[in-house]
């Protein structure tokens, strides 16, 4: 029972508490009590566990599981080792960025026999799970990155499907990636065919409908959590944790730190309680996949003077081309940078031009590779490589930064490429049959051209001679005239997507016109001045 006693207005402004909001008319003063409590209790219901194995018991057999993670960073890796004990867990849909490496993350389960299907963006170097899907011992469900952590946002915002222009006019479109092969693999046949997508047209542009994604249960690595679930993640192991963790029906964090309630700042968590479940330590050490370092000062020392160097890297194709496409930078631009060709980049930037790296699992202001002592394995890039981060760097989860893609707010993307098309069609992501690496965030990076100037960097022709710019793709599409310029080892194109026509404006030292037509698969203007790199 709240007594109180009769108070003037001067006793309750010289009380000057917190909890209360005075005003005075005239000779009456009203009291009005806010809801502010100072001494609430926690409540009873406890959300930490002290067994993984416990906070585990209740996954089920046929359950969808979304397992955080991007590479090897921010995997749930304690959880994943306790459902891996489960052997009576079978049938399980996995929902992940990637499926591990090694014997780290989702391959755990898979080698146990206790995943049906997997629904990934990217598999990457994984060739256990490339071989088991390819010969039909698994099922795959191939979805872009950005589509696939807005599929699981969408369900944990109770929308039940979105529009997206990242997939049209391409076999994720279709339906037309097999979800798994008979056993014996594609001689066999379809054993799970695709899933077409409905499309919409929204002021001419088509758009495809892509369903929310909804889950059983989370597997969420954070950094800290409170005992009543509040989470806080670290640099970049933020990624899918997030989305993952407002989404499931039962939602299971292991933290590497487990803190007091009102230990975290409001004003520093990620996610609320409101999404969590049940909170485990974190027991398993944080793996790297790929510690890339910077050169010590010795390895600069021993390097050739910057001319020798420049004329090594003139003779390396990878640098000719990598060196043309920084001529397209300039100061201040947002950039994002896919693996191989377009990594070298950088190196050519001109002194003056400063720019911010965009890396698509959450980091804005991307800096170099660090030194042995600078490796963090919650500040990866990517490639899954160690990076650092610049001043002024941000970090976020996936879904904001494919908000940034699909938005249009990176100024220029390069990647690589198998096919492009003298449209301006990319094809960059599987071979049918032979070769799966996963459709990663390509088909976001390339969905918004209008916006974002789409470069392609890749040799000129394949290993065996076949050229790779062609009047029309033959390999599965990643975007529909998506290219505004071609940089190969033998010439540089600009790309009239509208036309679907190719213009010749540079080519290469050494290079004649003659090779270059008997190298190319389809027709190409030649500009007024051709210049040369």
């Amino acid at each position: 029972m709240l007594s109180l006693r009769a108070a003037t207005y001067h006793d309750l402004a010289a009380a000057r508490l917190p909890h209360l909001r005075i005003r005075r008319v005239g000779r009456v003063t009203s009291v009005r009590f806010l809801a502010v409590v100072t001494n609430a209790p926690l409540p009873h219901k406890r959300k930490v566990w002290d067994s993984p194995d416990e906070a585990v018991k209740d996954v089920k057999s046929g359950d969808i599981l979304l397992s955080g993670g991007f590479g090897l960073s921010g995997i749930p890796e304690t959880l994943l080792k306790a459902l891996s004990k489960r052997t009576d867990v079978k049938d399980v849909v996995a929902v992940s960025n990637n499926a591990g490496a090694g014997d780290k993350g989702l391959v755990r389960l898979l080698k146990a026999g206790q995943l049906k299907r997997l629904m990934i963006s990217y598999l990457g170097g994984n060739k256990f799970l490339e071989s088991a899907y390819l010969n039909g011992r698994i099922g795959l469900e191939l979805v872009p990155q950005g589509t696939l952590c807005q599929r699981i946002m969408s369900h944990a915002a109770g929308i039940p499907a979105f529009l997206t222009p990242t997939g049209a006019n391409t076999l994720v479109e279709t339906g037309g990636i097999p979800i798994q092969y008979n056993e014996g693999g594609m001689s066999a046949g379809v054993k799970v065919p695709g899933n077409p997508k409905e499309t919409t047209l929204v002021d001419g542009r088509k758009y495809v409908v892509e369903p929310a994604i909804v889950g059983d249960v989370a597997f969420v690595h954070a950094w800290k959590a409170d005992e009543v679930g509040n989470l806080v993640f670290r640099y970049a192991s933020n990624n899918y944790n997030g989305a993952m963790a407002r989404n499931a029906k039962l939602t299971i964090v292991e933290a590497e730190e487990i803190v007091p309630v009102g230990s975290l700042s409001p004003n520093a968590i990620h996610i609320p309680g409101i999404y969590v479940d049940r909170i485990v330590k974190a027991t398993e050490p944080k793996a790297i996949e790929v510690i890339a370092l910077a050169k010590s000062p010795e390895e600069q020392a021993a390097s050739k003077d910057a001319q020798a160097a420049s004329e090594s890297a003139s003779k390396d194709w990878r640098h000719r081309i990598a060196r043309r496409a920084a001529r397209e930078i300039h100061d201040g631009f947002y950039v994002n940078l896919g693996v191989g060709i377009p990594t070298l980049v950088p190196e050519h930037l001109d002194s003056s031009v400063k720019v911010w790296l965009e890396s698509e699992n959450g980091i804005l202001g991307m800096g170099p590779y660090p030194t042995k002592e600078q490796v963090d394995p919650d500040t990866i890039n990517a490639g899954k490589e160690t990076c650092t981060l610049l001043p002024g760097a941000s970090t976020f989860d996936s879904v904001e930064s494919f908000n940034m893609i699909r938005g249009g707010h990176i100024d220029v993307t390069v990647l690589g490429a198998m096919e492009v098309s003298q449209a301006g069609d990319i094809a960059n992501f599987m071979i049918p049959g032979k070769l799966v690496k996963g459709i990663g965030g390509a088909m976001d990076l390339v969905s918004n051209p209008d916006k974002t100037k789409v470069i392609v960097t890749m040799q000129h022709v394949s290993k065996d001679g076949t050229p790779k710019l062609v009047k029309k793709c033959s390999l599965p599409l990643t975007g529909a005239r998506a290219v505004s310029l071609i940089i190969t080892d033998l010439a540089a194109f600009s790309v009239d997507r509208a036309a679907g026509e190719l213009t010749l404006i540079d080519m290469a030292k050494g290079v004649t016109l003659e090779e270059l037509r008997a190298k190319t698969a389809c027709d190409f203007r030649v500009a007024d001045n051709v210049g040369t790199f």
